[in-house]
């Protein structure tokens, strides 16, 4: 007889959509589930900054301490929030086919863009925050926590000009507006985009079950953006940007790395078989360290250790 598999998931809008997205797969093939949402420290802490908790991981490891418990059988995440390395006992086992991996602005009007004035835009994420001011230097940044939902009304609720979110989610739980801007010269978070599925390394039913849903692209590129995130050391304490696409059997990728004022920046651009894809993100982030990226990621640690 199967189990019932107990599907964990974080409680806002957009993480329960994306469980329930994985439970429906899940019973396609046959097999009996249950939704358990959990409340994570990444939505209780609110009023700091992401980078200053200092905690990699803030949004999946209460989820991790409840399939550690016995709690919950498999985890659904943003792929974009779960450290590079996995709690030992935890694999990975599927990573879902990805969604656009765009960064877009909602704003309030866009006369601003083309105005030498200061604007302010909000975001929590140093990446969007780093991409933007060089992009804009003459613009302020200010911290915005919370779900999709809550940042949506904080960006109402302040006199800021716009903010940053990631398109995918927004368009998941169908709150894109009409006239938001696709930033398509901002590179994502390593991974955006996709969902992950993780297990108990003992649970072998539900790791069988799950890997039937893995799609074999999107495990590539996002592993690939991931190796590259992993050998900077980056986690959510940098300014790292990572972007990897599979056409005609090459893998093209381009990452990035920015100073945290966004005024110096080392990046990468390459394209190899992917049939040499293992290991290609490792490779492509030793390139940035060794042109200056070590130097750079040595300057934002000793700002995040004052920071602290």
């Amino acid at each position: 007889m199967s189990k019932i598999i107990r599907i964990g998931t974080r409680d806002s809008e957009l993480a329960l959509w994306q469980a329930t997205t994985v439970q429906q797969k899940i019973e396609d093939l046959g097999f009996d589930t249950i939704l358990v949402p959990i409340k994570s420290t990444g939505d209780q802490v609110l009023d700091k900054p992401l980078y200053e908790l200092g905690i990699t991981g803030i949004f999946t490891k209460t989820l991790d301490v409840a399939l550690l418990k016995g709690q919950i059988d498999i985890a659904v995440h943003s792929m974009k929030d779960v450290p590079t390395q996995l709690p030992q006992g935890i694999v990975q086992t599927a990573v879902l086919e990805r969604a656009v991996t765009s960064d877009i602005l909602v704003h309030k009007g866009v006369s601003f863009l083309q105005s030498e004035n200061s604007a302010t835009i909000a975001t929590g994420s140093l990446r969007r925050k780093a991409q933007w001011l060089h992009k804009y230097p003459h613009h302020k940044v200010a911290d915005l926590r919370g779900n999709v939902n809550s940042r949506l009304l904080k960006l109402i609720e302040n006199d800021w000009n716009g903010a940053i979110f990631a398109q995918a989610g927004l368009e998941r739980i169908k709150l894109l507006p009409k006239d938001a801007i696709s930033l398509d010269w901002m590179i994502p978070a390593p991974a955006q985009g996709a969902m992950l599925i993780v297990a108990l390394e003992k649970d072998a039913f539900s790791r069988e079950v799950t890997q039937k849903l893995n799609h074999k692209d999107s495990e590539i590129t996002t592993t690939i953006e991931r190796e590259f995130l992993r050998a900077l050391e980056g986690g959510c304490t940098a300014p790292i940007g990572a972007l990897a696409n599979i056409k005609d059997q090459s893998v093209h990728f381009i990452g990035t790395v920015f100073s945290l004022d966004g005024k110096q920046k080392v990046d990468i651009e390459k394209t190899i078989p992917v049939k040499s894809a293992k290991g290609f993100g490792e490779i492509c982030a030793q390139e940035v360290l060794s042109n200056g990226g070590d130097k750079l990621m040595e300057s934002i640690r000793n700002e995040n250790s004052t920071l602290h």
